[in-house]
């Protein structure tokens, strides 16, 4: 509406002027050499407008001539483009779906289609890792390496790669290139599980630092790992410097309160100094909220106890504070097993196996190890052996579905940090420890031989689990 209002306006300002171009008197003489020219002024200015018109014509059609190499040369490298994305599009799609047949040949399109573009040596990358070509692969991430805006790119595949193939110092060299580069999480955590996995818990403690400076990692999980890094060095100290130990261990304990590993280090030291009573008021401090074997074993270890009974009547005591607690009850009813108070082992271990409960191996076992010890073997041990055998399994340190009978900082098979975990082990793990021994716990006091016998091989994995 509003442009054929302005069309009509102008229109209408055109035939004004030229209506008053013509209406002006006069005339326009023009000698020039031997050329004489006598004009009236519309013709004048006619002649005027057309000669620009010309001028504007012939310009126009001599660019046109000139740039039509450059827009010839223009549209074919459109039109290559356009080629070259659409063959990025399909070879991305396949490498999706996993036909490793056109993903390559999309990659090949895509690279002869678009020579400079780093998307095609990514697909080309990903094709070839879909192959399993894994030459071809590190070659087109080292080729990503030498372009600036594609370099963190190929340093993280190159990682990967070295990582598949096992090469531990090829890994963290291009991870700790890449994070030398830029602060990214990837090659921040890589930095510090490298250090973590050759025991050089300094420099991963410094690398940790490093990653919580350059917000790759949260304050939260800084914590966590500080822990973790700080009782494998208590771990690593407990020998040679147990004062260092000591304070590494009280450390780990500030930053992650009832951390059952840092809570164990700490009670072995103490006892080693003599310190029997920080001991056991260390591992009564943790034990309400996490209750645990290895604290149990400890406490065991560190209470001043000359006999079983007395050892009983300090266990009793550790029981009071997490009652409901399964360890809690496992606990007092293998201290009343070795005091030979078979009544207190009985009544430890009644709230486990009363009707509708579903008592793990563990608990299974000891009830077999107390019918052994009480009445020798007989119809009960076989039954409760027998139950233990079909029984829930108790919780393990598992980290990566690898059981271990002990804590450790990293992961046995990803050297992933703070891996391990205290929870049931996977189906059909049977207890089964990294060295391929049952899984019978470290603090289980037993007296019954034959009872011991029956358990080792009832807990013994079957032949086709694997550690």
């Amino acid at each position: 509406m509003w442009f054929i209002l302005l069309f009509i306006v102008a229109l209408a300002a055109l035939a004004y002027g030229l209506e008053w171009v013509i209406d002006q008197p006069g005339s326009l003489t023009l000698d020039w050499g031997a050329y004489h020219i006598d004009t009236s002024i519309p013709v004048a200015v006619g002649a005027v407008l057309l000669l620009a018109a010309g001028l504007i014509l012939g310009w126009t059609i001599l660019s046109a001539v000139f740039r039509l190499p450059f827009r010839l040369r223009e549209g074919s490298i459109g039109r290559r483009r356009e080629k070259g994305f659409r063959a990025l599009s399909r070879g991305i799609i396949a490498v999706g779906v996993g036909d490793a047949a056109s993903a390559r040949k999309a990659a090949a399109e895509a690279e002869r289609q678009l020579p400079d573009e780093p998307l095609a040596q990514y697909l080309k990358a990903q094709a070839a890792q879909l192959e399993g070509d894994r030459r071809k692969a590190e070659a087109a991430f080292h080729e990503m390496t030498l372009a600036p805006e594609t370099k963190l790119l190929g340093l993280r595949g190159l990682h990967i790669e070295a990582r598949r193939r096992d090469d531990v110092e090829a890994a963290h060299h291009f991870a700790k290139a890449a994070h030398e580069i830029a602060p990214l999480p990837w090659a921040g955590a890589a930095v510090l599980e490298h250090h973590a996995a050759q025991g050089d818990w300094d420099k991963a403690r410094a690398a940790l630092e490093d990653n919580l400076k350059s917000k790759a990692i949260d304050v939260v999980a800084a914590q966590r790992l500080r822990a973790v890094i700080e009782t494998a060095m208590a771990m690593q100290k407990q020998d040679e410097h147990p004062h260092e130990a000591l304070h590494l261990a009280r450390l780990a304990l500030k930053r992650r309160p009832n951390f059952v590993p840092a809570a164990g280090v700490a009670a072995k030291v103490l006892v080693g100094h003599g310190d029997r009573k920080q001991a056991t008021k260390l591992i009564e401090t943790v034990w309400p909220k996490s209750p645990h074997p290895d604290l149990g074993a400890a406490y065991i270890a560190a209470v001043p106890a000359e006999s079983n009974a007395q050892i009983l009547s300090f266990v009793e005591k550790l029981a009071q504070l997490a009652p409901a607690a399964p360890e809690s009850r496992h606990l007092m009813a293998q201290a009343a097993l070795s005091a030979r108070n078979f009544t207190k082992a009985r009544e430890a271990l009644a709230p486990l196996i009363a009707e509708g409960q579903h008592p793990t191996a563990h608990t299974c076992l000891l009830m077999a190890e107390i019918e052994d010890a009480e009445h020798g073997p007989s119809g009960p041990v076989r039954e409760w052996l027998a139950r233990g055998s079909r029984a829930p399994r108790d919780p393990v340190w598992i980290a990566d579905g690898v059981v271990s009978r002990s804590w450790a900082p990293i992961s046995p098979k990803s050297g992933r940090l703070d891996a391990f975990e205290w929870a049931p082990p996977p189906d059909g793990g049977h207890g089964v420890t990294t060295d391929g021994r049952p899984n019978i716990p470290a603090a289980f006091i037993g007296t019954g031989r034959a009872a011991q016998a029956e358990i080792a091989a009832v807990s013994a994995p079957p032949a086709e689990a694997s550690s």
